[in-house]
C-alpha cells in the first residue's frame, strides 16, 4: 500500500512563508481534492512535494511509504513513485511525445535494464494512448508545441498512464478542458485510481469532482488546510463561496486578496 504523509509542512519562497503547517495523508487508491482561493498555497504544496528548488522547506516532513522525500532530488522522487501534472505544461519543440515519454519511462524504470525497457515501451505507449482516448498520431507530435490547453492536459494524463506512479499530484488538470475532454480525462483518472494510484487533485471548481467523486475535499486558506470533508464540501463551496464558508467557521476573509 502506497502512503503519502505530509506532516506540519512549512515552506517559503524568497523569505516569505507560504505553507504554514500542512497536514495531509493520501492512501493507495484514494482521491483527495484541495480547493482554495488564489494565493492560498495549493500550487506551492504541489511544487514542494516534487522538490522545486524555488521553495525552501523550513519545517515538517513529506513521507512516501515512510521515507522522507524532502532529502531527495526531484528525479529520485519520481522513481519512488511521485508524479506531478503541471498547471501550465511547457512546450518542448523538436522533442516528440514518444521520445519524451520513452526517456521518462526509462528514467523511472531504469532498474529494469535498457533492453527490457526498449522492448516493453511500444506496447505500453500504445495501450496508454488508447486508455486516455487519444489518436496514435498524438504521440508523433512535438511535446505540447501548438497543443490546445485541453491537449496539454490530456498529455499530462498520458504521462501518468505510462509512468504508473504510486501518488499523482494534479495541479488544475481540469483547466482548459471542454465537456468531452473533461469526461475523457476523468474516465482515465478513475481507471488509474482503480489500479491503486492515489491522487491529490488541486482545482478551483467542482465540475471535475462530480466525475471523480473524491474521497476527501480539503479547503486551503493562507497556507493551511482549514476544513476537510466529503464531496458535499465542494458543493457547499459552490453555493456559499469561500467567504461564506469561512464566515460560518468564524474566520474573517478578504475575498479580493485571498487572505484571512
Amino acid at each position: 500500500m502506497a502512503l503519502l504523509e505530509i506532516r506540519d509542512l512549512h515552506a517559503a519562497v524568497e523569505g516569505k512563508e507560504i505553507l504554514k503547517g500542512v497536514n495531509l495523508t493520501v492512501k493507495t487508491g484514494e482521491i483527495h481534492s484541495i480547493m482554495g482561493p488564489n494565493g492560498s498555497g495549493k500550487s506551492t504544496l504541489a511544487s514542494v512535494i516534487m522538490g522545486h528548488p524555488k521553495y525552501k522547506v523550513t519545517k515538517g516532513e513529506v513521507l512516501l511509504d515512510g521515507e522522507n522525500v524532502l532529502a531527495m532530488l526531484p528525479d529520485e522522487r519520481a522513481r519512488k513513485g511521485l508524479f506531478l501534472a503541471f498547471q501550465n505544461p511547457v512546450e518542448v519543440p523538436g522533442v516528440s511525445v514518444t521520445k519524451f515519454l520513452y526517456n521518462a519511462y526509462s528514467a523511472v524504470h531504469k532498474s529494469e535494464g535498457t533492453g527490457k525497457t526498449s522492448a516493453a515501451f511500444p506496447e505500453i505507449l500504445r495501450q496508454s494512448v488508447s486508455a486516455v482516448g487519444l489518436d496514435e498520431s498524438f504521440a508523433k507530435r512535438q511535446l505540447n508545441a501548438g497543443f490546445s490547453g485541453g491537449e496539454k492536459k490530456r498529455g499530462e494524463v498520458l504521462q501518468m498512464q505510462v509512468l504508473k506512479p504510486k501518488i499523482s499530484i494534479l495541479d488544475e488538470i481540469d483547466s482548459g478542458l471542454d465537456i468531452d475532454a473533461l469526461k475523457a480525462v476523468s474516465i482515465s483518472l478513475k481507471a488509474q485510481q482503480a489500479k491503486g494510484t492515489g491522487m491529490l487533485v488541486i482545482t478551483h471548481y467542482q465540475r471535475i469532482l462530480k466525475h471523480l467523486n473524491p474521497d476527501f475535499v480539503h479547503v486551503m486558506v493562507d497556507g493551511r488546510i482549514v476544513k476537510s470533508g466529503g464531496h458535499e464540501l465542494a458543493a457547499d463551496l459552490e453555493n456559499s463561496g469561500y467567504a461564506g464558508l469561512l464566515k460560518g467557521m468564524g474566520i474573517s476573509f478578504v475575498e479580493d486578496s485571498g487572505k484571512i
